[in-house]
């Protein structure tokens, strides 16, 4: 037995001594031409820096431990074409990864391609490929084409160039690099141009393309220049461009441009630029428009890259995937369809009509701005990016993998220096080329602030009033630090308080359910334009955008159904119609919303068919999916009647519709819900935390708020002395001329609100 014990705590001693010194190299990162960086777990050995070689040979110079990094300099260089490894006397040798070694390549040379002085030149930059042919094409869907050499300058940027005119229409690339652990040069994949203006795209979920070769754009802008909105002054549409139009209910003559950029300003329609402009908004925000990845992997079908079983649909609808930073998407564009093996964009009619739209919408005093997508691109195409240098343009992990914060399989690594470049290139050529007047960027909080700063500078060089942006969440949330770099961002702080977190278990003003003291705080907080001295987010008004509703999770008008517990998520809709129209209880919270919103200031956002409380239930296209006819919280793969705006509903609902008319028209005619300050507001003490009642003393003009949140009890309010006229009452919004109050107070209904001017 004693024996025993002995050997037992040998052993045990062993462990410990081995868990002392044990040691493994987790990563290595090449930094410059001649330092690497070796990150390590436990305890380095202490003849460790004498087993040490990298392969291919380059002689080490010296070895420096500061835990829990290593860095190691070496006599000779490290080359961007190779792949080195460390052995260090362990089984397994290391991979070095080119890191920072990347970030010493800049150029400032026109990439993409240029016509200059009679010479067409072409420009790639692909830092670590060993080499890059250019290929023409005559013709959009030609096999073969033909191929010429580029030669490599020092940093990094391959060039041809050939006498101009010539013959050819569409040009790609091919390329080869580095083999090894995660590489993804492929020479058998011509790619189009990551700078292309325009692509013509096959229907793939592979989304192959070529780039059109275009002679300087001849459009007739007619005078028109960018709008300049103040940002307090903005009440933004967020809108999908295809969804404004592609419903019968839309009542587009010409059915063949339902869904298209020349559909949606088509001026005899219900729907499109009609509505727009008789709702009195002023400026739209485009769901994602850039070239994008329209289809995903077939579904269920084992022979796919991946397995795809969440997406029946096969489609991206939404265009959150983007492919082409520079180039507008074509689907929208004259012919567009998703024919399998079909083609897109063949004329390059896109460009035209997407400037046509721009100024239309411009002649009728809308300003564009453009949701974009620069904290990943799309996952199964062949994204140029992924195959030029995936090491280059995105953050791995540690295996070579990429990192997927964004949740879609791929994040940029917007710190390169020319990722910088590319992101702020395209947002230049959207201001100068399309005249867009400001940008929404998703899940912002994935670009780096270097970047984040240079997109400012660069865009008010060419248009000081452009407005940017941020939805400030993406692996963080920080709506604060945007409000510091002079960014405007999504305030989710007042959608969760006035509407709720969700309609389960966290609903909030709207339904009575957010109370205490906690909750008048931030009413007031709100209302006041969530301001950092209040305890808020913004360092002014302007940097909140105020919204209830966005193209994700559901509908305000299902949050309000389901809230309410009028409908389940899990109910099957059979009558359409009867579901849609409002009841009188969810018409009052629905008016109650959109009076907190419009009354807040703040810019404001509402999305497409919030003013009618859309409902989007899935519709009966796809025999795949079994949630046919439920509520729909996620609807970006359904290019359908579940997104498409349908006017009819609209006029179901009118009453709520013509309510937001009256909201935008009383919110852009009064000042003092634009540009009120703190020191403007008095708060009157109300017994019910629900209750908000307050004045706005603006300039010469004074007026009252009244927010009763709670669902249960009727609200009496003691006018102060003078003559008060009712802007808004429950019911209906007046002209400043009729209701003028002479008792001296008022009684509010629950879940109603009400604003009256002295």
């Amino acid at each position: 037995m004693r024996k025993k014990h002995l050997l037992t705590v040998s052993v045990i001693s062993l462990i410990i001594r081995q868990a002392l010194f044990a040691f493994e190299l987790q990563s290595g990162k090449i930094q410059s031409q001649y330092t690497l960086q070796i990150s390590y777990n436990g305890k380095v050995p202490p003849t460790f820096a004498t087993h040490l070689v990298i392969r291919p040979y380059l002689p080490i110079q010296s070895v420096h431990i500061d835990s829990p990094l290593i860095k190691i300099t070496t006599d000779q260089p490290f080359g961007l074409t190779e792949h080195y490894y460390l052995d260090s006397g362990s089984e397994k040798s290391l991979f070095l990864m080119p890191d920072g070694i990347l970030d010493s390549l800049f150029s400032d040379k026109k990439l993409g391609y240029e016509i200059k002085d009679g010479k067409i030149f072409f420009r790639l930059f692909a830092p670590r490929a060993k080499w890059v042919r250019l290929i023409l094409f005559n013709h959009y869907d030609d096999q073969t084409g033909e191929e010429f050499f580029m030669q490599r300058d020092s940093q990094g940027v391959w060039e041809a160039q050939f006498s101009y005119p010539n013959p050819y229409r569409f040009y790609g690339y091919r390329l080869w690099g580095p083999e090894g652990e995660g590489e993804m040069f492929d020479s058998t994949l011509v790619l189009a141009d990551p700078y292309s203006p325009a692509v013509v795209t096959q229907n793939h979920y592979t989304h192959p393309g070529k780039t059109h070769l275009i002679s300087e754009n001849q459009f007739d802008w007619q005078g028109d220049t960018w709008q300049t909105i103040a940002w307090n002054d903005l009440i933004i549409y967020e809108m999908h461009v295809r969804d404004m139009t592609a419903h019968p209910s839309s009542t587009l003559k010409d059915k063949s441009q339902a869904g298209s950029y020349l559909g949606l300003i088509q001026p005899e329609q219900k729907g499109g630029l009609p509505y727009l402009t008789s709702l009195g908004i002023n400026a739209v925000e485009l769901l994602p428009a850039q070239d994008f990845g329209n289809l995903e992997v077939p579904f269920k079908d084992p022979t796919a890259p991946v397995y795809n079983t969440w997406n029946p649909y096969e489609r991206n609808h939404w265009g959150y995937m983007t492919s082409y930073f520079f180039a507008p998407e074509s689907y929208y564009a004259s012919r567009g369809n998703m024919l399998p093996a079909q083609y897109n964009g063949t004329d390059a009619q896109q460009i035209d009509e997407f400037k046509t739209m721009v100024k239309t919408l411009h002649q009728n005093r809308i300003a564009v701005l453009m949701d974009v997508v620069y904290n990943h691109v799309s996952q199964y195409d062949y994204n140029p990016l992924k195959y030029i240098d995936k090491f280059y343009y995105f953050r791995l992990n540690d295996d070579c993998s990429f990192t997927s914060v964004s949740g879609c399989g791929n994040d940029l690594k917007t710190e390169r220096p020319m990722t910088r470049r590319l992101i702020v290139d395209s947002v230049i050529h959207w201001l100068k080329e399309y005249h867009i007047d400001g940008f929404r960027f998703d899940l912002a909080h994935l670009i780096d602030w270097k970047t984040i700063d240079h997109i400012r500078e660069e865009a008010q060089k060419i248009h000081p009033g452009v407005i940017l942006i941020a939805e400030p969440w993406g692996g963080g949330y920080n709506p604060d630090k945007f409000s510091d770099h002079q960014w405007a961002s999504w305030n989710d702080q007042i959608r969760n308080g006035v509407k709720g977190q969700n309609p389960y278990d966290g609903l909030g003003f709207i339904f009575g359910k957010w109370q205490g003291e906690n909750n008048r705080k931030s009413l007031r907080r709100f209302v006041q334009g969530s301001l950092r001295t209040m305890g808020g987010q913004y360092l002014k008004s302007a940097h909140s955008i105020n919204y209830l509703e966005s193209h994700d999770d559901h509908t305000l008008g299902d949050f309000i159904r389901i809230g309410l517990k009028d409908v389940s998520p899990q109910d099957k809709i059979s009558d359409l119609n009867k579901h849609v129209k409002l009841t009188a209880t969810q018409l009052k919270i629905n008016k109650l919303a959109a009076l907190f919103l419009f009354a807040s200031q703040g810019p404001v956002m509402i999305h497409a068919g919030q003013e009618f409380a859309r409902s989007k239930v899935i519709a009966p296209t796809s025999v795949l999916d079994p949630d046919v006819g439920k509520i729909d919280h996620n609807s970006y793969n359904k290019d359908n009647e579940t997104n498409w705006l349908n006017y009819t509903h609209a006029d179901l609902n009118r009453e709520l519709l013509d309510y937001y008319r009256e909201l935008i028209c009383l919110r852009l005619e009064h000042e003092a819900f634009r540009y009120s300050r703190p020191e403007d507001f008095k708060f009157f003490h109300t017994t019910d935390s629900l209750f908000l009642a307050f004045q706005i003393d603006y300039k010469k003009n004074k007026y009252i708020v009244l927010l009763n949140g709670n669902n249960q009890r009727e609200q009496k309010f003691s006018l102060p002395d003078g003559k008060w006229k009712i802007l808004v009452d429950p019911q209906v919004i007046t002209n400043q001329s009729k209701k003028t109050i002479k008792r001296s107070s008022i009684t509010l209904s629950p879940s109603s609100g009400m604003i009256l001017m002295q």
